[in-house]
């Protein structure tokens, strides 16, 4: 079991402080902070919302945004709204960029204080905790709830029935008026909550904080947002969020609701003061400096650690870390668990993950705020105190000596591809469903860690969503490049059952220089290698063009959905100047490569159906009777003659001829594997097959399928797959239509009583990319840079080819016979030019069992993509 005791300050944390970037005065207590990519906002003690700029510094603006002190601030995550609550009950809603007050809220209760306040974008929905303990809602979108401005139930116009009241023949107290009040903008729409949009008593104690969630728990689903709340009776609960209220009075419907899900901490009355949340993980901030670190699936609490001296007001989690800030003045870097997961759903290293790494006195105060932010490739963190001041420090530089170097980064790359490759994302299996989903918040989650502004786009029904992210680079935005990389997180099955595996293929091995588990070539490991590369470019501050990332959760099943959805977002996605993609191998274990030509695919399923059911072949069978499997037989029979030629009409016409570039191309290839390998001969004989399996078409007839069980019977239904792989020039909708009239017209001399159906299950184009271009001189130039020096490995076997690379060989540029929808569909959507880099070798063996990738083509690859997504 993890150890629960707290544990006192001399727990050996380093006490070294960041780089202060800058220290922001003002003339009040900092109680409240938020970021967005242009501004810094604190909330004061004087109801004030002071605005610096992020990127000078310059104080831009101080608005007078409550009569009292401003408790709390919530950027939202699409950076829409900015909300603030105060030591008042209302609740504001600005413009971050304009600073405009675009709402203003109230309850119809006494509330008293309104310490949180939280945004759900899927609702369009603010939440707030109070001090009389409700938790309240309403709707923005919702019109019954706005009122005027001069409405009767507005809480400065309102009676209170304490401090309005009087006695007998006594008089009532004037309310009091500063000068401050009437600099408070007007905002331009005031909403009234409903009187039902309230859950009183949601805690037992103040509700001091609040976080909306994503699919923290495997009671939701991983995109449904949850409502987290703590408050002072010690509880964290989770709220189910819902559009449907409830009826009453006279008929009228609350917009909303919230339902709990489940409570944690039940047996602890220290107040929640902060929280976190970190996909199933949760961290709750207490008094006395308590950090907690809860498991939601299980509901256990893993950890309980002595972080500070005084109450843990703030949390952030940020870069991969936890942040956090206590009233002793301390501020202190977490590492995290990053969901390392056994068999039994919890952690078992949770006690070496979750440790401080770095611990420094950041006030001679009391730390009340905080907030994490990028900017300029710097990875910020802010402390407010009430010593009147907002801290920024620098802090990517605070590595410790576990972190230090070249290695440690790679480490870090190791236990993402690690935690990666844990979850089973089979998309072609229902019963993985779930797995997929945690695969692809894990990615996302990572994302964020390092720095990107993630979305997830629903490909629609039960298929996966494609997880889209994007890193911006640091020049104006005219001026930047827009690179596409595009991945696939699915992975196909991994048969365990005849023992083929010599490893967990869910569990990360490291072995003789490889590394072993499914999906680590295909598709996992490049997607982190060029991940970690956009983190160096921003380490480095260096990455000046915006990078973007599309991994989708369904290219093992076809990609389905992921066109539709595309063509939905291309709005979000915005420019693309080149497509980038790295999901296959070379042609040896020896030589990089270069793809630009992948053949396009063309699925059908051919049924022949009787209006008969299954019969007897001894006592229905005669030559008077059209038998299904037969017809099929006979019709597939004409799709092709003894030399493997198509004989659909038209079926070869358009196909491109071979260039004489072209044609000293594939002798090059033939002539350096042969080299390698003088088993692959001769060269003719290779340069044909070569241009047989990447340039020709070709039709394969997969597998029969008849109804009915096996023995003497004559099938009523007999179905046979057909696939068509397709080469430039060839029309994929040309094909399907040439396809279907000649299977029709041939089935109908037959003069058959059975019936013939075709169905196209899926389709994709052929794509031929420009090997002179400018990417792929760009992808040239980095292959032969990174693999310019051969290592001391391949120095000591005589590596042949590896030193003729080191002499300034260009890689390889080959061809693929195989098909990958979303490179086509990618490609003609943004209009931009794409380019393939082979990450892997020829025998990882993608799709086989024991697959694995070469631990120096990872490192390689890294490399390559930081040139690549620098230079272009």
């Amino acid at each position: 079991m993890p150890d629960l005791q707290p544990r006192e300050l001399d727990d050996g944390c380093p006490d070294s402080a960041p780089n202060q970037l800058q220290e922001l005065q003002h003339d009040g207590s900092i109680l409240s902070i938020a970021v967005s990519d242009e501004y810094i906002f604190a909330g004061t003690s004087k109801g004030e919302i002071a605005v610096w700029s992020l990127g000078s510094y310059q104080l831009v603006q101080t608005i007078q945004a409550h009569k009292r002190s401003v408790l709390c601030l919530h950027l939202t995550s699409d950076n829409k709204y900015l909300l603030s609550s105060a030591c008042e009950p209302i609740i504001n809603v600005w413009c971050p960029k304009t600073f405009a007050r675009l709402y203003e809220i109230y309850s119809t209760y006494d509330v008293g204080d309104v310490f949180s306040v939280v945004y759900s974008p899927q609702r369009d929905t603010v939440y707030f905790g109070t001090q009389t303990q409700y938790i309240q809602w309403v709707s923005l979108k919702d019109p019954a709830r706005r009122v005027s401005q001069d409405s009767a139930n507005h809480p400065d116009k309102r009676q209170h029935r304490f401090f309005d009241s009087r006695a007998v023949g006594g008089t009532s107290t004037p309310r009091r008026t500063e000068e401050h009040y009437a600099l408070i903008p007007r905002a331009q729409a005031v909403l009234e909550v409903d009187s039902g949009a309230v859950l009183q008593y949601a805690h037992y104690g103040w509700v001091f904080c609040m976080r909306i969630a994503r699919g923290p728990s495997v009671l939701v689903d991983p995109e449904e947002e949850v409502l987290v709340s703590g408050g002072g009776d010690g509880t964290i609960k989770l709220w189910k969020l819902s559009d449907e209220g409830t009826e009453y009075g006279d008929g009228e419907r609350v917009t909303g609701d919230i339902q709990e899900l489940m409570v944690l901490g039940e047996d602890d009355s220290e107040s929640v003061m902060s929280l976190e949340v970190d996909g199933s993980f949760l961290y709750a901030g207490k008094l006395r400096g308590i950090i907690e670190l809860w498991d939601i699936d299980t509901k256990q609490k893993l950890r309980v650690i002595k972080a500070h001296d005084g109450n843990v007001n703030t949390l952030k989690m940020s870069f991969g870390l936890l942040w956090s800030a206590a009233t002793g003045g301390s501020a202190s870097k977490h590492s995290t668990v990053h969901y390392g997961r056994d068999s039994n759903g919890t952690s078992p290293t949770v006690s070496q993950k979750y440790q401080c790494l770095n611990r420094w006195k950041a006030h001679d105060a009391k730390i009340l705020s905080s907030a994490v932010a990028v900017h300029q490739n710097d990875q910020l963190f802010m402390t407010g105190a009430n010593d009147n001041t907002v801290r920024v420090w620098r802090v990517n530089g605070m590595q410790t000596p576990a972190e230090d170097g070249v290695e440690a980064s790679d480490n870090m790359m190791l236990k993402s591809l690690e935690d990666f490759v844990s979850y089973k994302t089979i998309s072609s299996r229902p019963e993985f469903t779930e797995d997929c989903r945690k695969g692809a918040t894990f990615l996302g989650s990572l994302f964020k860690r390092l720095g990107a502004q993630v979305e997830m786009l629903s490909t629609g029904g039960l298929h996966n969503p494609i997880v889209f992210a994007k890193f911006s680079g640091k020049l104006p935005a005219e001026e930047r490049k827009r690179i596409l990389f595009y991945g696939h997180y699915d992975v196909v099955p991994a048969d365990t059952k005849a023992g083929n595996w010599q490893t967990d293929p869910f569990k990360l091995k490291g072995q003789d220089g490889y590394l072993y588990g499914r999906g680590v070539s295909d598709n996992k490991g490049p997607i982190i290698a060029a991940l970690y590369a956009v983190s160096d470019l921003l380490q480095d501050r260096e990455l000046d063009s915006d990078i973007l990332f599309v991994i989708e959760g369904e290219e093992e099943s076809g990609s389905r959905g992921f066109q539709d959805t595309i063509r939905r977002n291309k709005g979000l996605i915005g420019h693309v100047d080149y497509v980038l993609l790295a999901n296959s191998y070379w042609l040896d274990d020896d030589v990089p490569c270069l793809t630009y030509g992948l053949r396009g695919v063309l699925h059908a399923t051919v049924c022949i159906d009787s209006k008969h059911p299954d019969l007897h072949s001894g006592v229905d069978g005669s030559n008077m009777l059209s038998e299904p499997l037969t017809d099929l037989t006979l019709l597939l029979s004409k799709l092709k003659d003894r030399k493997n030629h198509v004989n659909i009409p038209g079926f070869y016409d358009g196909i491109l001829s071979v260039t004489q570039e072209e044609e000293l191309r594939y002798d090059e290839i033939a002539s350096l594997l042969i080299l390698r390998n003088p088993s692959n001969g001769p060269v003719e004989a290779l340069k044909r097959s070569l241009m047989a399996r990447w340039r020709e078409p070709n039709l394969t007839i997969h597998r029969y399928n008849v109804s009915g069980p096996d023995g003497s019977l004559i099938s009523s239904h007999a179905t046979a797959n057909v696939s068509i792989r397709l080469v430039p020039g060839q029309d994929v909708e040309d094909v399907i239509n040439s396809m279907r009239e000649f299977l029709r017209s041939e089935f109908a001399e037959f003069e058959s009583e059975n019936t013939l159906t075709i169905r196209i299950d899926n389709k994709a184009e052929p794509w031929l990319g420009v090997p002179g271009n400018y990417i792929f001189r760009t992808l040239e130039a980095a292959v032969m840079k990174a693999w310019a020096s051969p290592s001391t490995e391949e120095n000591r076997n005589g590596n042949a080819a590896a030193a003729a690379l080191g002499k300034g060989r260009k890689p390889l540029y080959i061809r693929e016979g195989g098909s990958i929808p979303p490179i086509r569909i990618l490609e003609k959507e943004f209009n931009a030019p794409a380019a393939h880099l082979p990450c892997g070798q020829a025998s990882d063996g993608g799709h086989l069992h024991n697959e694995r990738l070469r631990y120096l083509n990872l490192t390689k690859s890294r490399e390559i993509f930081k040139t690549v997504f620098s230079k272009l």
